[in-house]
This record gives structure tokens, sequence and C-alpha cells, in this order.
């Protein structure tokens, strides 16, 4: 449920985008994404800091979108959220006695610290693509394609990622 909740932003902009253009699109981005904190505040009583960073982002981009009417602003958001996601985790490295995904509350799976390190230092490595990636469809494709992209491309290889871990981690995974 969580994860279509999380999307939910993303079709919401996809949807104003087919419908009124990239400056409405821009303008329910920014709203839905605060709306998206504000429902894990008042749901879980907690601030949702992976989402309240983009909410900030959105807001700051998306801002500078609307006012001088560029949307270059609003398409370098992916790309400054998921630099700012692979330095947090690359900079885990080096501060803490943990890397972050390890010191994340797990519910299903143990690893030992130099495999945290390992999977930590991946999620960096392909949020740093993805920063680039973004940039790459941004700026070498149509707008449209870029909102696409957007919304599933970046979706669907999250979720290759993800998978593609399933081979390395699944000996550390509860028996049954």
């Amino acid at each position: 449920m969580n994860a279509l909740i999380d999307f939910l932003p993303a079709l919401l902009f996809l949807g104003a985008y087919a419908a009124y253009g990239i400056y409405a699109a821009t303008a329910v981005l920014i709203v839905a994404m605060f709306a998206l904190v504000a429902w894990y505040w008042f749901r879980e009583k907690r601030l949702h800091k992976a989402h309240f960073v983009t909410a900030l982002v959105a807001l700051v981009l998306g801002g500078l979108t609307l006012y001088v009417h560029d949307a270059s602003f609003i398409k370098f958001k992916p790309t400054a959220v998921y630099a700012v996601f692979a330095l947090v985790l690359l900079g885990s490295h080096v501060i803490g006695d943990k890397v972050l995904l390890a010191r994340l509350p797990q519910k299903t799976i143990e690893l030992p610290d130099a495999v945290w390190r390992k999977v930590n230092f991946a999620w960096a490595v392909f949020f740093a693509f993805c920063a680039v990636l973004n940039l790459y469809v941004a700026y070498n494709f149509s707008e449209a394609a870029w909102v696409k992209f957007k919304t599933f491309g970046f979706t669907a290889l999250m979720f290759v990622f993800l998978v593609g871990h399933a081979p390395f981690l699944k000996r550390y995974l509860p028996q049954e």
C-alpha cells in the first residue's frame, strides 16, 4: 500500500502533464509531495525524511520553473534528489559506525556489516547513475518522453535493481 501512496505524486504529475502541460503538472507535483509528507506525518507520527527532502527540492526547483516559466528547473529535480541520496549514502561510509542502510529498522533481513557496506555502496552508485541518466533523458529527448521516463522509467529501473539484489542476499533471508 505504501508503494502505491509513494507513487501517487508521480502519477498525478503525469496526469496533470497530459491534461494541462508542464507548468500545471509542476504545481500539482509540489502540492502532491507535501500532501505525501503530511500523510506520513499523520499516519505514522513521524517525518519521512526522503519524502520531505524530495518535497523541498520540488518546491525550490518547481517554484523556479513556475516563476521564470522554464521547465529546465523541474527537469533537474530528479537529478538533484538522486544526487542527494547518493551523497548521503556515500557519506554514511565515513560518518557513523554503520552505513545508512544498516541503520534503518530491519524486519526481514539481517546482514553482516561488510554486506551492508556493499549494498549501501551499490545503492549510492545506482542513485548517482540515475542522476546522470535523468540529465541525459531530460536534455536529449522530448519533454513528453522525459515525463514518461521520469514517471515509469526510474520506477522500473529501481525495481530491476532491487530484484537484482535477490541472488546475493537470499542466503540472509529467514528460512521458513
